[in-house]
């Protein structure tokens, strides 16, 4: 049984809350969190659980094997080389950190210490994902070369560090974390160039852009392209993929306004027949993370996610925005 630390427990925390308390293996021992009603949130789900307001006391008590830092991305860096300095296996919410470097000391350092660190890509489980990833790789609608994925509408960003540059690496860095992950987890040919583009042209009350663009071009001559918009008047698809014999489209489900994201695309396979068709989507198992995650550091187990794959998903987003700062100008990055 593995003792499960929390640092940070806003929405997210919860969820790994309700995951752990689900999963077999997992044990909620402490959180720590400087809100007292985050505090009480943990301890109405878990009764008795330990709470810390200081993360670095929760990490010094030698109550836990394993900790989850929910922190603002521009700390998480920092948090894992805490942990795994007192040899704690660590899962990170996404991004990984704001370079790739960062991540390539994580990695090291947990290659070092033998022990497992994880980024939590958990849209990667999500099943309107998850069946248009099966479509394409069973080939339903040829051989798959041109992909757009896009989040966002058109409405004022939020005050927290969301939405601060510094603090969570830029626009293309938060949603992107999610949608690039899902790309490179589609198209495993290597990555030649990136391209990105930010504008800044309304939101001013933000340092945020408030609509970016990264182009990936592999070097098969694929394309992949992600939009996260906050001047979006009309949405695009969430995802538009065209292959060589027909079309996946996953539309919005707009019956969750204003909030689309919370919902599953409606995925419609397009023939090239001109016939349409929506798509039933996979069944998923709940919390297969937390449970792939178990069973890989108890039993040596594979997992989906590798601590590799989400420091790529970083060192394509620092590419792009580099990119950007020249103008869209193309940029290589390196991964691993």
């Amino acid at each position: 049984m593995l003792r499960v630390g929390l640092i940070g427990y806003g929405a997210i925390g919860h969820e790994h809350s309700e995951a752990i308390t689900s999963t077999d293996g997992l044990t909620l021992a402490a959180v720590a969190d400087p809100d007292p009603e985050r505090q009480q949130a943990a301890q109405e789900l878990v009764p008795g659980i330990t709470c810390f307001s200081d993360s670095q006391d929760l990490l010094n008590s030698g109550s836990i094997d394993l900790v989850i830092v929910s922190t603002p991305p521009n700390s998480h860096a920092a948090w894992a080389r805490e942990a795994l300095e007192r040899d704690i296996h660590v899962v990170l919410e996404k991004p990984m950190a704001l370079t790739a470097a960062q991540c390539d000391d994580l990695i090291k350092l947990a290659d070092d210490r033998e022990r497992t660190l994880v980024v939590y890509q958990n849209r990667r489980f999500d099943a309107d994902f998850v069946t248009m990833r099966r479509l394409i790789h069973e080939q339903s609608i040829g051989d798959a070369f041109h992909y757009e994925s896009f989040v966002g509408g058109y409405r004022r960003p939020c005050d927290f560090w969301h939405s601060d540059a510094e603090v969570s690496g830029g626009a293309i860095f938060d949603w992107g974390s999610h949608f690039i992950d899902q790309i490179l987890n589609i198209f495993d040919s290597p990555v030649t160039h990136v391209s990105g583009i930010n504008h800044k042209r309304h939101w001013n009350h933000v340092t945020n852009a408030d609509h970016s663009t990264v182009t990936m071009t592999f070097d098969d001559g694929r394309q992949a392209i992600f939009t996260n918009s906050d001047l979006a008047a009309v949405r695009k698809p969430k995802f538009y993929v065209l292959g060589t014999t027909g079309a996946l489209v996953g539309d919005w489900d707009h019956r969750a306004e204003p909030d689309v994201a919370d919902l599953p695309a409606r995925l419609h396979l397009h023939e090239e027949s001109g016939a349409s068709r929506e798509v039933e989507l996979d069944s998923v198992t709940p919390h297969l993370f937390h449970a792939e995650l178990a069973a890989h550091i108890l039993h040596g187990a594979a997992m989906q996610v590798s601590a590799q794959q989400s420091r790529n998903v970083v060192a394509v987003m620092e590419a792009a925005e580099e990119s950007a700062l020249n103008h869209g100008r193309p940029v290589t990055p390196y991964l691993i």
